[in-house]
């Protein structure tokens, strides 16, 4: 899921820099077909002022991806069941599943035009472009089997390319940051504009997200504890779910300092970096090792 989840973050940001989408907020400010000073009064909030392109919308399309990589997974699970009673029970799985899908993908699309970060066109785009992106990379199997080489060769391929299409346009005298003064000159609150919403910092955040994943996956702390005969146990699952979410709430307190822009980036790829390695490798170590020394305690 973390790849589809990169993958498509990744070209959600080759899209918007390909694009070149306006916001409502501070398109409204500067178009030119509302006659004498009419132009419509939009309400701003402190989620409205994001830095990047509009088209299309990132969060839209990194709802819809990973949602559709989720409801897939779990119906392949119902499209095995054979008899009559089964067939029926998968039918209204697959319907409650795609019901709930949509509603989630709505939402967004409604939050997303309602605080004028996103015209309607650039959420629909976002949705369908997620879709496209999770259909495609689902049936990638080497994805399940990569290597940590893998993971690196991955994370320096999307890092290069998305530097050196950025530095190419910009000989050719084509900015790809536009929309950050923008941003800056109609947001209607100084103190809305956050780094961490420009393009670069999306990018730093995906590949230590990924390092991170593919670090933990390949560590011994992971073969250890996942893949012993403690990882099929209900107890050592519920317990990793649970130590997990609290360590990630944990991380959440973490506030980067934004004053110096190569330092916030330096510890965003940090900070996205630790988040799947601990929850990957760390915890189910940690409660693995709990348990081993709970059992040897009870023998």
């Amino acid at each position: 899921m973390i790849w589809v989840a990169v993958i498509g973050d990744w070209f959600n940001l080759m899209f918007k820099w390909i694009l070149f989408g306006h916001r409502p907020y501070w398109w409204v400010q500067e178009t030119m077909i509302y006659p004498n000073q009419s132009s419509p009064c939009l309400e701003q909030f402190p989620i409205t002022c994001e830095t990047g392109p509009g088209s299309p919308s990132g969060h839209a399309m990194g709802s819809s991806c990973v949602w559709y990589l989720m409801v897939t997974a779990a119906l392949s699970y119902t499209v095995r069941w054979k008899d009559k009673s089964a067939v029926t029970l998968h039918r209204l799985t697959w319907s409650f599943l795609w019901s709930i899908f949509w509603i989630i993908q709505i939402s967004v699309c409604i939050s997303r035009v309602f605080i004028a970060t996103h015209f309607p066109h650039q959420v629909i785009l976002g949705v369908f472009a997620g879709i496209l992106v999770a259909e495609a990379f689902e049936h990638t199997r080497a994805i399940q089997t990569a290597s940590f080489r893998m993971y690196m060769k991955t994370n320096l391929f999307l890092f290069v390319f998305a530097l050196g299409f950025y530095l190419v346009l910009k000989l050719l005298d084509i900015d790809l940051l536009w929309s950050v003064p923008k941003a800056k000159k109609w947001c209607a609150n100084p103190d809305w504009i956050n780094i961490d919403t420009t393009p670069f910092a999306g990018l730093v955040r995906n590949l230590g997200a990924l390092f991170g994943l593919g670090l933990g996956i390949n560590s011994e702390m992971f073969v250890t504890s996942c893949k012993g005969k403690n990882s099929c146990k209900m107890s050592f699952r519920i317990l990793c779910i649970a130590a997990s979410l609290a360590t990630l709430q944990l991380y959440n307190f973490v506030k980067i300092p934004t004053h110096t822009e190569c330092l916030f980036y330096i510890l965003s790829f940090c900070k996205s970096a630790a988040m799947p390695l601990t929850v990957v490798a760390l915890v189910p170590y940690c409660v693995h090792s709990l348990m081993r020394t709970t059992e040897k305690k009870l023998n």
